[in-house]
């Protein structure tokens, strides 16, 4: 059997993640599995996986073990999304050292994405300072440029192609400049995506529109079609400049999915706001008001 994780790097996956011998998170057996299939797209209750017996955490350390890197790489940058979040949501201190840093450093020998780092200002008492996260800053320089080129947009034609298109170069410029690993527009064979960005283990598919008029339902239910034809991993984040109709967003139930507007993106580079805080600030509201639109002022106040 060949260890795809060294033992140095197996103990800190069972520090992050077994929360006691056997367990792992706060997941049940049902919930786990569901994890495993949504997010890796493998059955963990599979018996390849029983080698060390049947628990949550012995699994884990089976497929740990057995998996194929890419997907222990998709394993472990979901797992860690999922801790993140719940340690936040609970305003719990990081009680493992450069937890982060050293786990994005196994994800990426193992093929997979740099880890997105989860913005917070809760701190362990008496750590030091270098024991403390390192958080990804954009460029001021960089978001200067793009807050004027936001503002030039208005001064454009009319030309609501010429707007979309500089729109979109904008946001795939805002996501790379927050380490999104954001590309530009691309075609497929009857359909347009407008761009792609990597965020906590799921891969973004963009929709841009820089129109007059106030984006629709039909518009929407277009993009959300796109997005469920694909893995379940994948999510779809919808700017539209104008904003939304209120018929329209009543009319609409999103399914991973999210939403911004003009006044979002502009009120993220003024304030200088974390792109990647702002999606999960985001995201978190969808989940729990069912709601995919609320203005970034309103999540973020002054």
């Amino acid at each position: 059997m060949m260890q795809q994780l060294r033992p140095i790097e197996l103990n800190l996956v069972d520090e992050l993640f077994e929360t006691s011998p056997g367990y792992v998170l706060d997941f049940t057996n049902s919930t786990y599995a569901q994890f495993f299939r949504r997010e890796v797209g493998v059955d963990i209750y599979d018996d390849a996986y029983a080698i060390f017996g049947g628990s949550k955490g012995k699994r884990l350390r089976a497929f740990l073990s057995v998996g194929q890197p890419r997907a222990i790489a998709r394993a472990l940058t979901a797992l860690w999304e999922y801790r993140e979040i719940e340690r936040l949501g609970r305003a719990q201190a990081e009680t493992v050292v450069n937890a982060g840093k050293r786990l994005s450093a196994i994800v990426e020998r193992l093929g997979g994405m740099p880890l997105s780092p989860f913005e917070s200002t809760i701190e362990v008492p008496g750590a030091k300072d270098e024991a403390k996260p390192r958080i990804f800053r954009a460029e001021e320089a960089t978001l200067r440029r793009l807050e004027a080129q936001l503002l030039a947009l208005h001064e454009m034609s009319d030309e609501p192609q010429a707007r979309g298109y500089h729109f979109e170069i904008l946001l795939t410029e805002l996501f790379n400049a927050w380490g999104m690993d954001a590309r530009g527009g691309f075609r497929l064979v009857g359909e347009q995506i407008d761009g792609s960005f990597q965020l906590n283990g799921h891969t973004y598919l963009l929709e841009a529109k820089w129109h007059r008029a106030r984006t629709d339902a039909g518009t929407l239910h277009a993009f959300q079609g796109k997005v469920s034809e694909r893995p379940e991993w994948t999510r779809g984040l919808f700017v539209s400049f104008a904003g939304f109709t209120e018929v329209g967003l009543q009319a609409f139930t999103a399914r991973r999915i999210i939403l911004a507007d003009g006044m979002d993106i502009y009120d993220a580079l003024a304030r200088r706001l974390s792109i990647p805080d702002m999606i999960a600030a985001k995201i978190r509201h969808a989940s729990e008001y069912r709601n995919p639109f609320e203005r970034v002022r309103t999540l973020f106040p002054l």
